[in-house]
């Protein structure tokens, strides 16, 4: 198992991309919605390989600008009428979390 497999957060937005893909398979924003999410647990992964902690906050601070696009994609898509506010407003509180966690992270490895 590679360390960042370990981090809560990566699990976490996994497993979002997961529930992203299954919900996105409605409509149009799908590839864009699907690259923002997927990008956000590839750039923790590829943050949590680098030898600095500058270097991992910087890929962090990348996986936390693909979040709120997805957030925004998600905002669009419910604006547009393809999803439900019930099921943006379950997904904001999950980006939410995965924001802080990304966040407190960035902030361990900005001062390290």
């Amino acid at each position: 198992m590679f360390a960042f497999e370990k981090l809560e957060v990566w699990q976490d937005t996994m497993d979002m991309s997961v529930e992203i893909y299954h919900l996105t398979e409605q409509f149009s924003l799908t590839d864009q919605i699907r690259r923002a999410m997927t990008a956000v647990s590839a750039n923790i992964a590829e943050g949590n390989s680098r030898n600095t902690g500058k270097d991992t906050a910087h890929f962090l601070s990348i996986a936390y600008s693909s979040l709120m696009e997805t957030m925004n994609h998600l905002i669009l898509a419910q604006r547009l009428g393809y999803i439900e506010k019930e099921t943006v407003n379950y997904l904001r509180l999950k980006i939410e979390k995965a924001g802080a966690q990304i966040s407190a992270l960035c902030n361990y490895h900005q001062n390290r």
